[in-house]
């Protein structure tokens, strides 16, 4: 039977995988071997913890969102509180090497790196699309999971927890650079996502899907190519400068374009064959984008004309 289980707390944490209390009421870095014969297949995690873990030498299937993460050598994955994930197919080689880094939203509640994690869009992919390390950058993020290790079993004290965020940060911006490879070594698979996302844009308003549920959101796009919103986004940013939004959004405007050229067509009717609710929402995007209004723009046309 799926049993659902939730960790609200490091201490919760160990006390599931049998370990002892924390050194650290906020932060602990567990070998993969501790979750040997404590996750069980077919059940539910709720964590209420940030997770980082680099996977190795482990077979394991997690199902988590909508998609798959295949743990295989040198793989990283990133879960932030609220969010679950069921495993199946689990084999954990008592020896595995690897590392999860679990820190509670307190840890870093009143600091910089609180502010920013937003920023660390990772931790939201619900693709299958973890982080594969090479040997070197396996080798610099364990060596940052040790220093944060030796910071938290030593005597608490005023500087232990800027020392923890100082190092948890510089490990996610260390990641951020490893996804940016990622994403640089995958241009070819990059590219065919942009062309399946433009061809799923093109294919939308030759239906009559923006009558019956409006504009294409990146949500909805995201889950027609198998991606999670924030994936495509970045995807899309890294191959184009533009975000999932700025790139529907420019898309909506060439294609206004057109249909005010046609000029037989008025700004509300052309308004609503966009999937616009309102006529002056898509009046104030195209200002914002163009410098004029629709109508301004129509003016101009025959002007030159």
């Amino acid at each position: 039977m799926n049993r659902v289980n939730t960790v609200k707390s490091i201490t919760q944490l160990h006390r599931y995988l049998e370990m002892p209390s924390p050194l650290h009421p906020l932060i602990t870095v567990i070998p993969q071997s501790a979750f040997q014969g404590k996750v069980e297949s077919g059940n539910t995690y709720a964590f209420e913890l940030y997770q980082i873990s680099l996977k190795q030498g482990i077979e394991c299937t997690l199902n988590y969102g909508r998609s798959t993460y295949d743990f295989n050598d040198g793989s990283m994955v990133f879960i932030a509180p609220g969010q679950s994930a069921v495993a199946s197919d689990i084999e954990i080689d008592p020896n595995a090497a690897g590392w999860t880094i679990a820190f509670h939203p307190d840890l870093i509640s009143r600091s910089g790196l609180g502010k920013k994690m937003d920023q660390y869009t990772f931790f939201n992919y619900e693709s299958n699309e973890s982080l594969h390390l090479s040997a070197k950058e396996i080798e610099l993020a364990t060596d940052i999971a040790e220093k944060i290790e030796s910071e938290y079993s030593q005597t608490i004290d005023r500087h232990t927890q800027s020392l923890l965020q100082s190092n948890l940060e510089l490990l996610l911006n260390y990641c951020v650079r490893f996804y940016d490879r990622q994403f640089y070594v995958r241009t070819d698979i990059n590219r065919d996502y942009l062309g399946r996302f433009e061809e799923l844009l093109n294919n939308y308003y030759l239906s009559n899907k923006p009558l019956e549920k409006g504009m294409p959101t990146v949500q909805y796009c995201g889950q027609e190519l198998g991606l999670s919103p924030y994936y495509l986004s970045d995807l899309l940013k890294r191959e184009t400068g533009k975000t999932a939004l700025e790139y529907i959004h420019l898309f909506l405007i060439e294609r206004a374009k057109s249909l005010i050229v046609e000029d037989n067509l008025s700004i509300t009717q052309i308004a609503c064959d966009l999937g616009f609710e309102y006529p002056q929402h898509f009046s104030k995007l195209f200002k914002s984008k163009t410098g004029m209004s629709p109508r301004t723009f129509k003016s101009s046309l025959k002007i030159k004309h």
